[in-house]
């Protein structure tokens, strides 16, 4: 083999045939220094994909930490249809996410449109509005959010200057849920903001043609703003609702952990912690765990199926 270099013109430099050319000599090194500033990805995908492949096996299996697990097959996938709190736990997790998704997008959208329309001081109502989203899971605004609802709390003192004798709005069974579907519609900034974002990208000139043909405002929000908007809102959805099914703090702190009154806020995520860390059974949380997934799956597939319908890519 022979080639050229920057030698003098007319020389030919032999290579000897066991030596890489210097960009092939080059290249290990660089790979080394990828591989390096990777390593910290590939060990902490081991914490998430050993419990991953640990948690399918265990949910074939009566585990409960003390015992070797033993193998039962599907056992615990045929006791979760006839588990009465199991249902409970998903008409809670279904209601709160069925009605908390859509109005807490209507509510982020609308502020957005509001903020959109130039008003000063935007950087400060944009933080205003987003800092709820940051902190609306943690356990002190719930605390909080438990204080000001309570039977003795800020809302019952107002309506007690009307003359209102107000429910225990985390004590009731009644209103408990509906208080912590408020408190999620509360934390409406995260998707504001990406909403604010998306509305500065919609050209200027399209709603300028939409107005010399004398289109209303709410027409040109039908036929400019949503359609241009539509992707945005198509992934907010995905969030919200991959978020409102994994809902646990809410619950456990309003509830002590109990999901009540009367099973009232017993969440899906809440019922899966009881069973694994209050009775110490691995095995059938791990299946719940699994049906989780599947029941996220779905809906996710189900909205991207969907979305081919309505979602407006401008491509």
């Amino acid at each position: 083999m022979s080639t050229t270099t920057g030698a003098p013109a007319g020389a030919v430099v032999r290579l000897d045939p066991g030596t890489p050319p210097p960009a092939r000599r080059a290249r290990p090194r660089r790979d080394r220094a990828g591989y390096l500033f990777l390593l910290p990805w590939f060990l902490g995908m081991l914490f998430t994909i050993i419990p991953f492949f640990a948690s399918l096996y265990l949910a074939f299996t009566d585990y409960n930490l003390l015992n070797a697990p033993r193998w039962i097959g599907a056992e615990n996938f045929t006791e979760m249809l006839h588990d009465p709190l199991l249902r409970q736990s998903l008409k809670v997790t279904f209601v709160y996410t069925f009605v908390s998704v859509p109005l807490s997008l209507v509510v982020a959208l609308g502020v957005a449109m509001l903020l959109n329309r130039g008003i000063r001081g935007l950087a400060v109502y944009r933080a205003v509005f987003y800092l709820p989203s940051l902190l609306g899971g943690s356990v002190a605004v719930v605390l909080l959010w438990r204080y000001i609802f309570g039977l003795d709390g800020i809302v019952n003192a107002f309506l007690g200057w009307f003359g209102i004798d107000g429910p225990g709005w985390t004590s009731d069974p009644d209103y408990a849920l509906t208080t912590l579907i408020v408190l999620h519609i509360w934390t409406f900034g995260s998707p504001m903001v990406i909403f604010l974002a998306g509305l500065r990208q919609i050209p200027a000139m399209y709603y300028e043609a939409a107005a010399t043909d004398g289109a209303s405002r709410w027409r040109q929000f039908r036929s400019v703003t949503l359609p241009l908007l539509s992707p945005i809102i198509f992934f907010n959805l995905i969030q919200s609702l991959i978020t409102s099914f994994q809902t646990f703090t809410q619950g456990f702190v309003l509830s002590g952990g109990t999901g009540g009154p009367a099973d009232s806020t017993m969440f899906y995520n809440l019922y899966l912690y009881q069973q694994g860390f209050s009775q110490f059974n691995m095995g059938y949380a791990s299946a719940m765990a699994w049906m989780l997934l599947v029941v996220i799956a779905a809906f996710t597939a189900l909205n991207f199926l969907a979305a081919k319908y309505w979602v407006f890519y401008d491509n």
